[in-house]
């Protein structure tokens, strides 16, 4: 992505490819001693992974005047997944918050130029621009979570810090559903 981009004009909606911080992910909700507990985690930074057609249809549903006969176009959850800085990835720490040790990937050869280079399925490799001061990150497709389209509306405004332009929001959901609809072979090489 060339640094002289300024992103596409923001939507007032959600949008695939919207970059956010702070946004939670509830871990699990459990009853102890007649207490609720809620184990939540906090990500510094997510990107938005929802289709934009499904992202656009949810808004004009829910804004509507008069509302519409149906309302099956309305999302309950929006994808996204955390970004991590790539300094942390290469050492495997971008989970040591999480109690979790990484893979380290090393920074110089084959593996260092794959993970740049976007030729590693699991990772997307992203460089954002300056005004954003966004150290260059990586998504971990592995880490891909849901989060309530209503929460994530109540944060925007305040939590937006950049919206992917086209085709690079694009590119990352491309990606992202290969690495979904991959397969795995039971061994390395058929018989």
């Amino acid at each position: 992505m060339s640094d002289a981009d300024p992103g596409p004009q923001l939507a007032d909606r959600i949008s695939q490819g919207d970059i956010l911080r702070d946004v939670e992910y509830v871990e699990h909700v459990t009853e102890e001693d007649g207490a609720i507990v809620v184990s939540d985690i906090l990500f510094p930074l997510v990107v938005v992974l929802t289709q934009d057609c499904d992202l656009e249809q949810d808004a004009k549903c829910r804004t509507a005047e008069p509302p519409p006969k149906t309302q099956d176009k309305r999302l309950f959850s929006v994808l996204v997944a955390p970004l991590y800085n790539i300094e942390h990835v290469y050492q495997g720490e971008h989970l040591s918050d999480l109690g979790i040790t990484g893979e380290q990937v090393p920074r110089k050869g084959n593996a260092g130029h794959y993970l740049l280079t976007n030729q590693r399925p699991r990772f997307h490799y992203l460089e954002l621009p300056p005004e954003t001061k966004i150290v260059p990150s990586v998504v971990d497709f592995k880490h891909y979570f849901s989060v309530d389209a209503g929460y994530l509306r109540g944060v925007r405004e305040t939590n937006l810090v950049y919206s992917l332009p086209v085709p690079y929001r694009e590119d990352i959901c491309q990606r992202f559903a290969s690495f979904l609809s991959r397969i795995g072979l039971p061994g390395a090489h058929p018989e």
